[in-house]
């Protein structure tokens, strides 16, 4: 009898801290402000960069207001690039192209400031593309790509030379990475166990029908999608054996197409901005190919392009009529996409990069 109820007892004792617990819980989240969608790109100044901060209505009239406009504390300037402008958790960087240096920028509540400022290992020059995992911060520059421990910024890992000064965008999966170059080629980059570089660098052998400009990079865990744009075979899918599997694009191709930046939707879509053909063209995939589905319309020629983290939303930057703007469409489960806001013309005629943050 005492044993029962010691049982009871302790049983009625869990109950109380279990619901207090959750009760706390509750409040706590209740406490919370919920967090709005803000989309960044930046200016690409090259005398003065600034990172514009918009932010995304979603109610019964979705509209896209600008909220900030934050100096880099460095100059712009990059072209035919992409990734300038990563956005990951609470932290970002951008790169400024014409000092440099990257930009650390920091999220608290709707608001974004600039932290710091990191430099170029020694000898490293014109940064035009970031990438962010967890850890670590990768540059890639016109003459080197660099790993950097994140979010101190401290220089991590070895920094790999590049073999021209025509590099693209560097993207990161989750054993290696890649450097796509608007000169012809892709180069896999190793990655040490704790994710930074380690230094070993190796050709990914392109095929005559997808060799032609490499530009846009993204992965999927461990394989790379990327858009050799002035290609008949406008994307291609890349695994860890460095194994190419091209696919056929939008056509008629290059000049009337090129699908030129990418990013990774919901399962097995990939999203592409088609400057040429104005229009964000989408290819689905798995590890070893692929086919290209449809291109979305837009009213000007994008210049990159990403998605949210959650998969529920697409950015967009792209340049008409003499002025620079942003768009945000709303991604189903199918992948498909339903516009949803445009950003109004500021004086600026191109932005470069672009990030959505929740």
């Amino acid at each position: 009898m005492k044993l029962r109820n010691l049982s009871r007892s302790l049983t009625w004792r869990c109950g109380v801290t279990l619901a207090a617990s959750l009760l706390t819980a509750s409040l706590a989240a209740a406490a919370e402000p919920d967090r709005g969608v803000l989309v960044l790109t930046s200016t690409n100044d090259p005398g003065s960069n600034q990172v514009l901060v918009y932010q995304l209505e979603t109610g019964s009239v979705p509209a896209l207001s600008l909220v900030q406009s934050l100096p880099t504390g460095g100059r712009g300037g990059a072209s035919g690039n992409a990734g300038i402008l990563q956005m990951k958790g609470e932290f970002g960087a951008v790169a400024n192209y014409g000092s440099g240096s990257v930009s650390e920028l920091v999220r608290e509540e709707d608001f974004v400031q600039v932290r710091g400022h990191i430099k170029l290992a020694s000898g490293c020059l014109k940064p035009d593309s970031v990438a962010l995992t967890r850890d670590q911060l990768f540059v890639a520059g016109t003459n080197c790509v660099e790993s950097h421990s994140w979010p101190s910024g401290a220089l991590d890992g070895a920094v790999v030379h590049l073999p021209d000064g025509s590099a693209a965008q560097v993207a990161v999966g989750r054993t290696w990475g890649a450097v796509t170059f608007t000169s012809g080629s892709v180069e896999q980059v190793g990655l040490t166990g704790w994710g930074a570089l380690s230094g070993s660098v190796a050709p990914v052998a392109l095929p005559a029908d997808a060799n032609n400009t490499p530009l846009g990079a993204a992965f999927w865990g461990d394989v790379l999608g990327f858009t050799p744009a002035h290609s008949p075979d406008s994307f291609a899918i890349v695994d860890a054996q460095r194994n190419v599997y091209p696919i056929v694009g939008p056509t008629p191709s290059y000049p009337t197409n090129a699908p030129c930046w990418v990013a990774k939707g919901p399962g097995s879509a990939w999203y592409t901005g088609n400057s040429p053909g104005h229009a964000i063209s989408i290819f689905f995939s798995d590890a070893k190919g692929g086919v290209f589905y449809k291109s979305v319309p837009l009213p000007g020629a994008p210049t990159d392009i990403t998605v949210s983290q959650d998969r529920k939303w697409l950015a967009v930057i792209y340049s008409a009529n003499g002025s620079g703007y942003v768009s945000v469409f709303a991604i189903d489960r199918y992948g498909d996409l339903t516009p949803k806001a445009v950003s109004s013309p500021i004086g600026v005629a191109a932005f470069s990069g672009v990030a959505i943050s929740e």
